[in-house]
């Protein structure tokens, strides 16, 4: 992918929320945007100031056209918390002992998703759109906050840690909640709250 122009760099904050609307189909309830929260007080301000440097970092400098296609792919595992549903029932198929348990554990999977769903519907955050950046991948609405790959990976390392090694779970969920940021649909916020999100409800998987 070709890197963005100098130019590009340079945009605002304020530049950023002048951007038009994104290219997929917006939802149009999704009102909470960039600039509310600049208007929103120091602190709303200094997370999205935040926001900005950190998703401009992945998504210009990070960037590499033969690394786009493997991590949409990656991505796209995620959906709807496809991966680790399909984990937490091989578990359970393969492991009757401990059946029960795994399947406790992706119920705290898919719990963890439906929260971060309703939550999205109730926030209504804007996805992030730069005019000269646009999204490498489709996404199913525009709502943004918090990040449902986030905390459906994260509710999954959590609960999963319990039943296997902790450390594959952990680093899968971590580069799968980056991928939706270097790939243009979340801030670095959405993906902070959906990760808090998943440990807090993955943890009363592990009961």
């Amino acid at each position: 992918m070709p890197r963005a122009p100098a130019g590009a760099r340079a945009l605002s904050c304020s530049a950023v929320t002048d951007a038009p609307a994104p290219p997929f189909a917006a939802d149009p309830g999704a009102r909470r945007s960039l600039r509310a929260r600049l208007r929103g007080g120091p602190v709303a301000r200094a997370i999205a100031r935040v926001d900005v440097r950190i998703y401009r970092l992945l998504r210009e400098d990070a960037q590499s056209a033969r690394l786009e296609s493997p991590i949409r792919r990656f991505s796209s595992l995620g959906e709807h918390a496809g991966l680790w549903l399909a984990i937490g029932a091989a578990g359970a198929a393969v492991d009757p002992r401990r059946r029960e348990r795994w399947l406790r554990a992706a119920g705290s999977v898919l719990t963890a998703y439906l929260l971060n769903t309703a939550l999205k519907i109730v926030v209504r955050r804007k996805r992030p759109h730069l005019e000269q950046l646009p999204a490498l991948i489709a996404t199913p609405t525009s709502l943004s906050f918090p990040s449902a790959h986030a905390s459906s990976s994260f509710a999954a390392a959590r609960a999963y840690s319990a039943l296997m090694p902790a450390g594959p779970l952990y680093v899968t969920a971590t580069a799968m909640a980056l991928s939706r940021v270097y790939l243009g649909v979340h801030y670095p916020s959405d993906i902070a709250a959906g990760a808090l999100l998943g440990t807090a409800v993955g943890a009363a998987g592990r009961r």
